[in-house]
């Protein structure tokens, strides 16, 4: 029988290589990783120099909070380590952390005062979750920028990094991707929207409320559900992802 940790590296492949499905990745950049102990000192993360839709499962590197690869044949690029590593130990529920630079969400990061606006049904389960970072630090090539970046988070599930992109965080890699696609979806909208040059159609405070706990209560057995046929469809169509 599969362990555990195998079957951890077999989520973070198959959130990888459907990110890069949907048009979320850039090249061999941007990184998803799994904590897989409550202190967040050993990580799971993809690799330096792979494309996501080529990962398999044992391309997966486990790393401690200093750098130390503790298994995995191949290396972890700089800012995946100082991003990711700072946001497993700061942040209290980033078991899963996934950074992108997805388009339309990172497009919101480029504008003045831009705000994901609580105004579609999408966006609404974001109510109270999103952090903006409106400083821009640099690429994340140290350890204080990973801990800027951790600390403009403010313990929030959504960060929108200035001029740079997204990170998601989650307890688990189902309810990160879920909320990752939804994300970037909202934002989509919300960018076609803008374009039509009219203001948004207001929806009231109590409903957005309202509306944002209905769909955390019920969302449990939908982002389980979600990730579960992701991970069906990809392991049927590319059995390798397994090995």
């Amino acid at each position: 029988m599969r362990n555990d940790l195998h079957e951890q590296k077999v989520d973070l492949a198959c959130a990888l290589r459907w990110a890069e499905k949907l048009g979320l990745s850039e090249g061999i950049c941007n990184h998803f990783s799994l904590a897989i102990d409550p202190s967040g000192e050993t990580f799971l993360v993809n690799p330096q120099g792979l494309h996501w839709s080529e990962i398999t499962a044992s391309d997966i590197v486990l790393c401690d909070a200093t750098g130390q690869v503790l298994e995995g044949r191949h290396t972890v690029e700089d800012t995946a380590f100082f991003i990711h590593s700072r946001l497993h130990l700061k942040h209290p529920n980033a078991r899963a952390v996934l950074h992108t630079h997805m388009p339309y969400a990172t497009s919101f990061t480029l504008l003045e005062n831009c705000r994901l606006e609580m105004v579609e049904q999408n966006a609404l389960r974001f109510y109270d979750r999103i952090a903006y970072d409106d400083d821009y630090g640099g690429v994340a090539f140290s350890g204080e920028e990973g801990d800027r970046i951790a600390d403009a988070m403010q313990g929030k599930d959504i960060g929108f990094l200035a001029h740079h992109g997204v990170v998601v965080c989650g307890g688990d890699i189902a309810a990160a991707f879920d909320d990752l696609y939804y994300l970037e979806r909202a934002c989509q909208v919300q960018a076609l929207a803008r374009s039509q040059g009219l203001p948004f159609r207001k929806i009231p405070d109590a409903v957005v409320k309202r509306t944002a706990r209905a769909i955390a209560e019920d969302n449990g057995a939908q982002r389980i559900g979600h990730f579960a046929s992701i991970k069906r469809m990809l392991v049927k169509a590319s059995p390798d992802i397994l090995n």
